[in-house]
C-alpha cells in the first residue's frame, strides 16, 4: 500500500516575493529531488551571479528579464520558459520581474 502523496497548490499571482537577502524566504517546496521558488526583481535590479549545481527551470510570471548562462545572454519574458543544466547564471530586469524558479537535482546516468 502506497504512502499519501504530498499536494501543494500555489497561486504564483498572490505570492509575496522577499528581497534576494532573504531568498531562503521563497522557497515554497523543497525535497531531495527538487526545489521551488519565487524571485522577484523590482525595475533595474538584478540577482547576482551564482552557480547552480542543479539543473534550473525559470518561468516568467510578469514581467521580463535578461538572463545571462556560461555568459551566454537570453531575454525572457512573460509567458516564456528558460530551462538550462548546472551553471553560473545571473539576471537583469528594467521593468521588473516576477519568476518561478525550479532546481531540480541532477540524476544519476545508467
Amino acid at each position: 500500500m502506497q504512502g499519501e502523496s504530498r499536494l501543494v497548490v500555489f497561486d504564483f499571482n498572490k505570492i509575496r516575493a522577499y528581497p534576494h537577502e532573504q531568498r531562503d524566504r521563497n522557497v515554497l517546496f523543497m525535497n531531495n529531488d527538487f526545489k521551488v521558488r519565487i524571485i522577484e526583481l523590482p525595475p533595474s535590479s538584478e540577482m547576482p551571479r551564482c552557480d547552480m549545481a542543479a539543473n534550473v527551470i525559470f518561468y516568467v510570471v510578469k514581467g521580463m528579464a535578461q538572463v545571462t548562462v556560461n555568459e551566454k545572454k537570453e531575454t525572457i519574458k512573460k509567458g516564456q520558459c528558460l530551462i538550462t543544466e548546472t551553471a553560473t547564471i545571473s539576471m537583469k530586469t528594467q521593468g521588473g520581474v516576477k519568476i518561478i524558479g525550479i532546481q531540480i537535482g541532477k540524476t544519476k546516468e545508467g
